[in-house]
């Protein structure tokens, strides 16, 4: 799977898909994707995995990442996990074999949104919970690279960050196994 395999979407196109993406279930939906990423670039398709308090997804790269978000350049905890929607994942990727591209760890095809799911809100998926951070999730470097100009300036407009088409960041608050097919619903926070 190669950066270039991807067919740069225009701007048009990407509009025409905001309506599926909208219908994005609000209270139950589906983990569609596990993807770990056990080093820079690299990508593991998972079927099922483990969340952890400190570790994120269980072998997945994160702890050991430096981030530009905190004073001494250590992994942000408000980016623990990151989760993208499967219809925002399936319209920009075009094919289910590209969506690890993102370089997101999971793909639920739930509601996103600010309204949805805003900062604080906690996410049951499988036996796991996590909590939407404060943190914004935007298309970086590589998310321009590899899906374009045109898909990173439609997940930053304003709709995007209103629909979280880029996703979310989160932190896990119980850890837990999860496993595609999982149901993901809201969580009330404290309650497992």
């Amino acid at each position: 799977m190669s950066d270039n395999t991807v067919r740069h979407l225009t701007r048009e196109e990407l509009e025409r898909g905001l309506e599926t993406i909208r219908q994005a279930p609000r209270v139950e939906g589906v983990l569609e994707m596990i993807v770990r990423r056990p080093q820079v670039g690299a990508r593991e398709v998972l079927q099922e995995g483990e969340l952890h308090l400190e570790d994120g997804l269980v072998g997945d790269s994160w702890k050991v990442r430096a981030s530009s978000r905190t004073p001494d350049r250590s992994p942000h905890p408000g980016m623990q996990v990151n989760v993208m929607g499967a219809r925002a994942a399936a319209l920009i990727a075009q094919n289910r074999e590209h969506w690890p591209l993102a370089g997101d760890q999971l793909y639920i095809d739930f509601d996103l949104s600010a309204f949805n799911v805003p900062p604080g809100t906690w996410i049951a998926i499988g036996s796991a919970v996590i909590e939407v951070s404060e943190e914004p999730h935007t298309g970086c470097g590589k998310f321009l690279a590899r899906f374009g100009v045109e898909a990173q300036k439609f997940v930053n407009s304003a709709t995007g960050r209103e629909l979280g088409l880029r996703g979310i960041n989160a932190r896990v608050v119980q850890p837990g196994r999860i496993r595609v097919g999982d149901l993901v619903r809201k969580a009330i926070a404290g309650r497992p």
